[in-house]
């Protein structure tokens, strides 16, 4: 079966809305599966039922959706060479959405899956006789450490260098990619897009939400910071636990009255900001912008938000979580306490509290007009993309002067 649409990363967070929008403009697609991570159709079919996809819908599912076990990191994909002559001549669009987006991973590891599998894909693209076009996702985040200013999206340089290697893989793969349009004079479509969330509310069968991620890490530390805080943490993981949370939004003061919580310093800009973009909205903008033609070389998009979200609102949402206050401070602590310490193996996620850069969208805005513009991510609409089902958390006030508070007054 001839299937020229294909698509890669898509059991992923990104990936699963990517496939549907693809399927709402495609009669199918090749799904190229990682090998050995398990029943991708079951993992697809679960997500579009637990998204409330129409039972016809999920139904056709088998029958629109084709399934080949590839390996992104191994030459010609893992596949034989007839097999991969077979897949490659019989494409007309490749979406290289697979990657791994871990802020802490080594730079040997990212390479390997972000740099060698864009370099796989890129073959793959090169073998067909038709010529696909290439349809590369990256990151917004490709520019760099540059903490404030704009970035725009011809820019491409590491003159700033990176906040972590995930950052710099991903810079790599799209240098990759534009060399490899120069050398085959072939088009490339480069969608980069910010940090994406969602209001759909985590579960076992669903990809984690990015944020969730953080969320984790902060509750880690809490739990594994020593045994002074055992009674502290026993009565604050009713915050962190979605499975025990309590009541303890406005109207409700509840146990966040009550429990005397930990405290931590994070360095952080208190006026900061970070854009945050629903991903529903972002596969839906990559696909439309997929539509456009090409120019014959790198077209490099932003997908982005408007408007960005005040770092103070990520930090009432981590708080909320996590159980644990954050009280942003201008320089790391000199005397870091026993919670402060495990996030000194965490640099990757905490820089971006940090940041009050913007990045342009004018050329998607100029295509794709009001329609490119989101709905607003506030406090309510990520609280609702991680699980609890109570009412939004109102933040703990935080101390008069953060960087002048004693250390002692920390955990």
């Amino acid at each position: 079966m001839v299937v020229p649409v294909a698509l890669t990363g898509a059991t992923g967070f990104l990936g699963l809305r990517l496939l549907r929008q693809l399927l709402a403009v495609h009669r199918s697609v090749t799904v190229l599966a990682h090998a050995g991570s398990g029943d991708a159709l079951h993992r697809i079919t679960r997500f579009f039922e637990l998204s409330g996809a129409p039972g016809p819908v999920v139904s056709e599912l088998p029958h629109r959706v084709r399934v080949v076990e590839t390996d992104l990191e191994r030459p010609r994909l893992g596949l034989s060479a007839p097999a991969f002559q077979e897949l490659a001549d019989g494409l007309d669009a490749l979406w290289h959405s697979a990657g791994s987006i871990n802020l802490e991973g080594d730079l040997p590891q990212l390479r390997r899956t972000n740099v060698d599998g864009t370099r796989r894909v890129l073959e793959l693209a090169a073998a067909g006789r038709r010529k696909p076009v290439v349809h590369h996702v990256s990151t917004a985040f490709v520019a760099g450490a540059r903490r404030d200013g704009v970035a725009y999206e011809d820019e491409l340089d590491d003159a700033s260098g990176f906040e972590n290697a995930y950052e710099r893989s991903k810079y790599e793969a799209e240098k990759l990619v534009h060399a490899w349009s120069r050398e085959h004079g072939r088009p490339v479509v480069v969608l980069r897009p910010s940090i994406l969330v969602t209001d759909l509310p985590p579960h076992p069968d669903l990809p984690s939400h990015p944020l969730q991620v953080i969320e984790r890490i902060l509750s880690d530390v809490r739990r594994t910071a020593g045994p002074e805080h055992k009674s502290q943490e026993h009565e604050s993981q009713e915050h962190g636990n979605p499975a025990v949370r309590r009541p303890h939004g406005p109207g409700h003061p509840g146990l966040r009255a009550t429990v005397p919580r930990l405290r931590v310093r994070l360095v952080g800009q208190p006026d900061g900001r970070l854009n945050l973009t629903q991903v529903e909205h972002a596969a839906e903008v990559m696909v439309r912008l997929a539509d456009r033609t090409p120019s014959g070389g790198v077209d490099t998009y932003h997908v982005v938000h408007d408007r960005d979200v005040p770092v103070r609102t990520v930090v009432a949402l981590l708080e909320g979580l996590s159980g644990i206050s954050i009280d942003l401070v201008a320089t790391k602590p000199d005397t870091p306490s026993a919670l402060e310490a495990p996030l000194d193996f965490y640099p990757g996620m905490t820089a971006y509290l940090g940041h009050r850069r913007r990045f342009d969208d004018t050329r998607v805005r100029t295509l794709l007009g009001p329609s490119a513009v989101s709905a607003p991510v506030d406090l309510g609409y990520l609280w609702s993309g991680l699980g609890p089902v109570e009412p939004v958390p109102a933040p703990t006030p935080p101390p008069a002067s953060p960087a002048t508070v004693p250390s002692d007054r920390y955990a």
